[in-house]
């Protein structure tokens, strides 16, 4: 190698120049891998608020028939709707309840096209029914109401539909919603007709009174 430097000297020069010019390279290189792996300093994230539950009612008990006949202690004698369900046979075209006798009398029905065992689960009279077959007990009837009141359940998700108290803002306290059937009668569920007793009162069309009436 010696030999060949001593031979061409020019060589060496273009040696010299290439590991300086690498050298260089090299420590330019570290220096930015350096700048761009440090450590950014920790942003401090403001904490967000608790939020307040949202509560929904339960839907009703488990119904139960009244006797009419009370315990040693006064309180009513209730039977299972399937203790008289179980002797009877399911009439899957039922749609009223006008010429029953013994229980359901005086029930208004009018919801549709569903007949009785659209909801309430032949199979079991203690519990309702989905549409496709499994059962649902009476405090969840929401899940049953769901599946056909699709824009009904959408608009009391995002709260324009159906009653509660609480607050809108849960960062401030909590929410209790109505269940459906808090307000709709799940036999007869429409609202009747209504008309408002008194007109709305506002400063357009509220006469202003005189001057020399006004009220301290």
């Amino acid at each position: 190698m010696s030999r060949l430097l001593k031979k061409h000297p020019g060589l060496a020069w273009i040696a010299l120049v290439v590991f300086t010019s690498v050298c260089s390279l090299a420590v330019l290189w570290a220096q930015k891998n350096r700048s761009t792996t440090a450590v950014a300093p920790a942003v401090k994230s403001e904490a967000k608020p608790d939020l307040h539950p949202v509560t929904i009612k339960p839907g009703p008990p488990t119904p139960r028939l009244d006797t009419g006949l009370k315990d040693p202690h006064g309180k009513p004698i209730t039977v299972a709707c399937s203790t008289c369900h179980s002797t009877t046979t399911p009439n899957a075209d039922r749609k009223t309840a006008h010429d029953l006798v013994q229980a359901h009398r005086g029930l208004s029905y009018a919801h549709g096209n569903l007949t009785c065992l659209s909801c309430h689960n032949a199979k079991d009279y203690d519990t309702l029914h989905l549409a496709d077959g499994r059962s649902v007990a009476f405090p969840d009837v929401m899940t049953l109401c769901a599946q056909c009141h699709g824009t009904a359940m959408r608009d009391y998700t995002h709260g324009s539909h159906g009653g509660m108290t609480g607050h809108w803002d849960l960062t401030r306290g909590p929410r209790v919603k109505n269940n459906c059937v808090n307000c709709h009668d799940p036999h007869h569920p429409k609202f009747p007709l209504v008309k408002p007793v008194l007109p709305p009162r506002d400063r357009i069309s509220v006469p202003k009174e005189p001057a020399g009436n006004d009220k301290h």
